[in-house]
């Protein structure tokens, strides 16, 4: 009679949307999650049934949830670098691991990183003051350098009034300050890579973002009319860092692309994030493998999927909260939308309406880029209340 053993646990560190979105294919390779979610009820709680319900900032906490679990791995940046360096002290594996993870929690450090082995990116300073920002020049954009996410910890600064909002934010919360140079960008891209710990990569077409108000809005994949050489160029730039910082998982590289002095197309470093991203959502029906899948393949240095696209484009719409919850549709938009497009996919994040949040997203893909949008921003403003509130 033959035994098998059990499979490796993972614990996912963060209740919300991304870790609510490993679990089906956690499902499907048979790997059981542990979550540690900030709150009963939370997204990622009330499809993971393992889990419990602690303060990431606690050490303690960190210690019990990954009691008997191979690999950590997170739904979010935030848990403390020294937390996790104790964690691997203790022999705890973390995918990515804290000396990699440091360069998405700190912008700062990420900027000197990217400084040491030449990659390219806007003109940058650490400020501390109104002067520091007069001399560093303006206009400019200042960036709290831990903490600050969807727009959040964000000013574009045209005069030096404007930037004391966020000069007393740093100087309130312990946090450096970043200025950054205001780019002339055409618009945002993002190169999404898989990294495993025993080295394999594996990169996705880079993608077009639309971010409005800081808030990623619509992501096409891949990114229409991009030079060939560009994106060439972005996938390998984003494969070597995530050689160069140890990235084992996803690596989102948020990129602006712009022009050279020369009139050349350029693209510069802006952000990093080291987990399934928003810009990676229309990977889940658009790809062969997701970035959800990927990401726990990484963390368990499985072989990579492939993320090779299933139709020429794919695109991905958020639905976010409007101002007016109440006239929002849910589960309840499932009728219209899926009866109009038969072949969108939805996917809803048990979250409450409210302004401005994210709570679920839609994906389709084809050959009709024209008519894959339509669809898409349809079924967003469906759900989302824009659309049909005049026969109510």
């Amino acid at each position: 009679m033959s035994t098998t053993e059990p499979a490796p646990r993972i614990a996912v560190i963060g209740g919300g949307q991304l870790a609510r979105m490993m679990a089906q294919p956690a499902v499907a390779l048979g790997v059981p999650l542990r979550l540690l979610a900030e709150a009963e009820g939370v997204s990622a709680a009330q499809v993971i049934p393992d889990r419990m319900v602690g303060d990431y900032r606690d050490l303690a906490t960190l210690r019990t949830v990954t009691e008997g679990c191979s690999v950590v791995t997170f739904d979010h940046e935030h848990v403390p670098t020294e937390h996790l360096r104790a964690l691997a002290a203790d022999g705890v594996i973390a995918h990515p691991g804290p000396e990699a993870l440091v360069h998405a929690q700190d912008k700062i450090v990420m900027r000197e990183a990217m400084a040491r082995f030449g990659a390219p990116q806007p003109r940058w300073a650490v400020v501390g003051s109104a002067a520091d920002v007069e001399a560093f020049g303006l206009p400019c954009v200042l960036k709290v350098s831990r903490g600050g996410y969807d727009g959040k910890g964000v000013w574009v600064v045209r005069t030096l009034d404007d930037a004391t909002e966020p000069l007393a934010a740093a100087e309130a919360t312990g946090v450096r300050l970043l200025a950054e140079e205001l780019v002339d960008f055409r618009r945002e891209l993002s190169a999404l890579v898989a990294r495993s710990p025993s080295g394999q990569a594996a990169a996705y077409p880079v993608a077009a973002t639309l971010q409005v108000d800081g808030v990623c809005r619509e992501v096409v994949a891949p990114a229409p009319d991009l030079d060939p050489a560009l994106a060439t160029s972005a996938q390998e730039l984003a494969l070597r860092i995530a050689g160069e910082l140890g990235v084992t998982g996803i690596l989102a590289v948020e990129l602006f692309e712009a022009v050279d002095a020369d009139g050349r197309p350029v693209v510069y470093v802006n952000e990093l994030a080291m987990r399934p991203h928003n810009t990676g959502h229309w990977t889940q029906d658009g790809a062969v493998t997701s970035q959800f899948e990927n990401h726990l393949r990484a963390a368990l240095d499985l072989p990579l999927g492939s993320p090779a696209p299933r139709a020429r484009w794919s695109v991905m719409v958020n639905i976010l909260g409007g101002d007016d919850p109440a006239v929002g549709r849910l589960y309840d938009g499932y009728p219209h939308a899926l009866a109009r497009d038969p072949h969108l996919r939805v996917h809803l994040y048990g979250k409450e309406l409210r302004p401005g949040r994210k709570v679920g997203h839609v994906n389709v893909y084809g050959d009709d880029l024209d008519d894959l949008l339509e669809q898409a921003r349809h079924a967003a403003a469906w759900f989302r209340g824009d659309l049909g509130n005049e026969s109510e």
